[in-house]
């Protein structure tokens, strides 16, 4: 991914998985994304949606997020549209850590306006807002881990476990084409 934030969480990778497959909280940990208007009801299985709008009152673009990968408790993978700027790849990687867990964020734009401007343009407005975007998915993702510890109900109390399913092709493109310009970034080629 062309932008990467890392961050050290205070709870278990089921924890984040449990706030990751809750499709009504993404602008709740999403920086830029203003409101929900629909979860399919199969999310977070892969080819699902959520519906959501981004900006700030007045100005608002209606889009949506599609799920690519789901892999509790180690790997969410994300094409997200972003109206006018374009698409993108988000990839999200869980690695437990002692008593916590490490989350890595990484974003590459794939399409649209900001896909055809430099990359030392975008990638510190990216690397800013992935660094507060990881901020927001701790508090989320610890406060589980107390309501837990404390026997206390949660929203969802487990990480989802969806039936298969499966993205559509022109999301599954983006992720490829992320991936392969990571790769060739740093050195490794395209992607086998």
């Amino acid at each position: 991914m062309a932008t990467a934030s890392v961050r050290l969480f205070d709870c278990t990778p089921d924890d984040v998985f449990a706030v990751l497959g809750d499709g009504w909280l993404y602008p709740v940990w999403v920086v830029g994304a203003a409101r929900m208007r629909d979860v399919d009801p199969e999310w977070p299985a892969e080819g699902a949606h959520i519906h959501h709008s981004l900006g700030g009152w007045p100005i608002l673009l209606d889009d949506d997020t599609q799920i690519v990968e789901w892999s509790p408790p180690h790997r969410m993978k994300l094409r997200a549209k972003a109206g006018p700027l374009g698409r993108g790849v988000v990839v999200i990687e869980v690695k437990p850590r002692g008593t916590g867990c490490v989350v890595r964020l990484g974003e590459e734009p794939v399409a649209g306006t900001a896909a055809k401007l430099p990359r030392f343009v975008w990638a510190p407005m990216l690397h800013l807002r992935n660094e507060e975007t990881l901020r927001r998915l701790a508090f989320l993702s610890e406060g589980r881990r107390r309501e837990r510890e404390a026997g206390e109900n949660s929203a969802r109390t487990t990480v989802p476990d969806p039936a298969e399913g499966t993205p559509d092709a022109e999301a599954a493109a983006d992720v490829a084409a992320a991936t392969d310009a990571a790769a060739a970034a740093s050195g490794e080629g395209p992607a086998a």
